[in-house]
């Protein structure tokens, strides 16, 4: 008896969705976001892809994620793209608006205040631990992050000046060896990449390069008391420098959305 051939399976809606994001994602705003690959866990792929757009400052603030947008940008469900987006507020990088969508955090000047307190209390923590508890191979790295960042001062692309400040600063918090203190340093310096990218005028740098390595000399050389007093110094003058008074755009909605 002749066997009749079994009809091909069917794709999943899921797989549907996929495929057709494959396809080439809808056209969003959202130029500081890139779509990733499939596999792994998405929802920690959606996150850190939002997380690294402001981090880089590719995502300014107020920028609006409208779910259907993040759904064919990542071939996944509503309900999936909403729980990242709770976890993104949560980390008060994203700021949920009632019947509004959501939209990358804009902090209050009030706020930026008693971020770069917080923030100061816990570096001046953490270079004292750094100090304590470094090696020379560690005082090696952090020279080869200063010669990026002198390597990066030297590009007018200002994003770049961030990341590599970032880099410093948690990789002198890492050698404090308190992985829950730098949990909380990483979710301030977030904050703070939101705060320089709405308030900094352009062409600051997001760290000055001289008082980075006054604190690496600070540290190798074992003086906990003039790291601290460096690192303070540091922050202090990085908040002075910060305009909190937010200019006016002289942008239209069309340059704003790259259409004039």
């Amino acid at each position: 008896m002749t066997q009749k051939p079994k009809p091909a399976p069917r794709k999943s809606a899921a797989a549907s969705v996929r495929g057709k994001a494959k396809r080439g994602p809808a056209k969003t705003d959202m130029g500081g976001i890139e779509p990733v690959d499939g596999g792994g866990d998405v929802e920690q792929r959606i996150y850190q892809s939002v997380f690294d757009g402001v981090l880089n400052q590719r995502l300014p603030p107020g920028t609006k994620l409208p779910e259907p947008a993040l759904c064919a940008l990542f071939g996944v469900s509503r309900a999936v793209v909403r729980k990242v987006l709770q976890r993104l507020e949560h980390d008060r990088i994203v700021e949920l608006r009632p019947n509004r969508g959501a939209i990358i955090a804009v902090p209050t000047p009030e706020e930026t205040r008693k971020i770069f307190e917080a923030r100061r209390a816990l570096e001046a923590a953490l270079v004292e631990l750094a100090v304590q508890r470094h090696s020379g191979k560690d005082i090696e790295e952090l020279h080869a992050l200063l010669h990026q960042e002198e390597e990066a001062m030297a590009n007018a692309y200002q994003p770049a000046w961030a990341q590599t400040a970032r880099n410093f600063h948690l990789q002198v918090a890492a050698l404090g060896g308190n992985p829950i203190l730098l949990a909380y340093l990483t979710e301030l310096i977030s904050r703070c990449s939101l705060i320089v990218a709405l308030y900094e005028p352009a062409g600051n740098a997001a760290c000055e390069h001289e008082e980075h390595c006054d604190i690496v000399d600070a540290i190798s050389k074992g003086d906990a008391a003039r790291a601290v007093a460096a690192m303070n110094a540091h922050l202090v003058g990085l908040e002075d420098r910060i305009c909190l008074e937010r200019p006016s755009s002289v942008k239209t909605l069309a340059q704003m959305l790259n259409l004039a």
